[in-house]
């Protein structure tokens, strides 16, 4: 008997250690990495190369526009179009100074790669830099700073940052300001910057040409129609989690390349590989119709056969990003008569009427944004209205890009 009370104590106090529940621990919001700001990568024209050996031995220092913030972050380097594999001696990362080129140095951070402060990245690959504790606000401007050892056999480059970058001969990769540098408006070997974000941080890719890359736009003024959309979202709480990337190449085409690759070869590097993408814009094709004729007139079969094979690029832009789980929002192209550059006609016109209804008939994109109808002439609707014209009837102006962000349904992003 007093062995089976024993029995009895110790099964209830089983029972009631079964029953009792531990303290509860802290909740933690969940995270995950989102890209704040990225740019297509391209090799440079000739006008828009660096000399062979500026970068040998060299600090170059690059200013980026974030949309959304974070309070750690990391930053992607590419040498997908090097010939050679690339030696970065050290790379920082500070907040902007208030003297174009100056960083604050209370805010300098070296960049790690898996632990080392320099890295060697292949020909034709990328590199992510450790994550570094790092306060960034949304909208606010990050320097980046590389030290190179040799000077990249092909440069990697965004020709069209429409912001001032310094380089100088030396390390001074943590210097306020660099020594008598020599400075330029172009991007080079850097691609993108993550942020450590709530799990609710998505982002929406613009992938587009030279009205996407801000064509027209003020030097180190951030006036694009994307800098102007990200603006319009981190002004509302209900969509301030939300990160804009400009995916635009001057020149840039659906079907044939430009100055950069064509559209469908760059899908999956510029749209579906940044972190935590949920929306495609699309606005690409001016130059497609519009090369066609820039030399000489073509036959009337020559017209059928590019809107037929845009269409076709637009579908598989679409099937593509579904495959992805990606909405995908068609714009329709932009107005062009007038322009000095390509000299449109009437059958330039009629093809770009004939892709923006197909652009605009339900079933094709998960919705449209009509940018031919804001900012079109009303009384010449094959005109852009010259209020939004930067003078060369193809490429809106400041205002014109943030008529472009105005006119976006924010109801787009829930």
């Amino acid at each position: 008997m007093r062995r089976f009370g024993w029995v009895m104590v110790v099964a209830l106090l089983l029972a009631a250690g079964a029953d009792a529940k531990p303290a509860p621990k802290p909740l933690l919001a969940p995270m995950h990495w989102v890209a704040s700001w990225a740019t297509p990568q391209q090799i440079p024209e000739d006008r828009n190369m660096l000399p062979a050996d500026a970068l040998t031995g060299a600090t170059l220092r690059q200013v980026v526009h974030l949309s959304l913030g974070g309070r750690s972050l990391r930053v992607h380097i590419s040498n997908v179009f090097g010939t050679e594999p690339l030696h970065i001696l050290a790379a920082h990362v500070a907040r902007a100074g208030l003297i174009l080129g100056s960083i604050d140095p209370k805010t300098d951070r070296a960049l790690t790669f898996s632990g080392r402060a320099d890295v060697t990245i292949p020909a034709g690959a990328d590199y992510i830099s450790d994550p570094v504790a790092f306060d960034a606000p949304p909208l606010s401007d990050v320097s980046i700073s590389l030290l190179y050892d040799q000077a990249p056999a092909q440069q990697t480059s965004h020709p069209g940052s429409r912001a001032t970058s310094y380089y100088a001969k030396g390390d001074h990769v943590s210097a306020a300001e660099l020594p008598t540098p020599t400075t330029v408006e172009h991007w080079y070997q850097i691609e993108a910057i993550d942020v450590f974000a709530p799990a609710n941080a998505v982002a929406v890719v613009a992938l587009g040409d030279s009205i996407t890359d801000g064509h027209g736009t003020t030097t180190n003024g951030n006036d694009r129609w994307t800098d102007d959309l990200a603006r319009r979202l981190q002004a509302s709480p209900a969509t301030a989690h939300i990160a804009v990337l400009n995916k635009g190449i001057g020149g840039g085409r659906v079907l044939l390349d430009g100055l950069g690759p064509n559209a469908l070869a760059r899908l999956d590097r510029d749209v579906v590989a940044p972190a935590g993408v949920k929306w495609l814009i699309v606005l690409e094709g001016v130059n497609d119709l519009s090369v066609l004729t820039r030399d000489a007139p073509v036959s009337d079969e020559a017209h059928r056969q590019i809107v037929a094979g845009l269409i076709a690029g637009y579908e598989q832009i679409v099937m593509r990003a579904h495959a992805h789980g990606l909405k995908v929002y068609g714009a329709t192209i932009l107005p062009m008569m007038g322009g000095e550059y390509y000299h449109p006609d009437a059958k330039n016109e009629a093809d770009r009427q004939a892709v923006n209804a197909w652009i605009r008939a339900p079933g094709h994109f998960d919705a449209v944004i009509d940018w031919d109808a804001a900012i079109r002439d009303p009384a010449a609707p094959s005109y852009m209205l010259p209020l939004y014209d930067s003078g060369d009837h193809l490429h809106p102006g400041p205002v014109g890009y943030k008529a472009m962000a105005d006119s976006i349904p924010l109801a787009l992003f829930k």
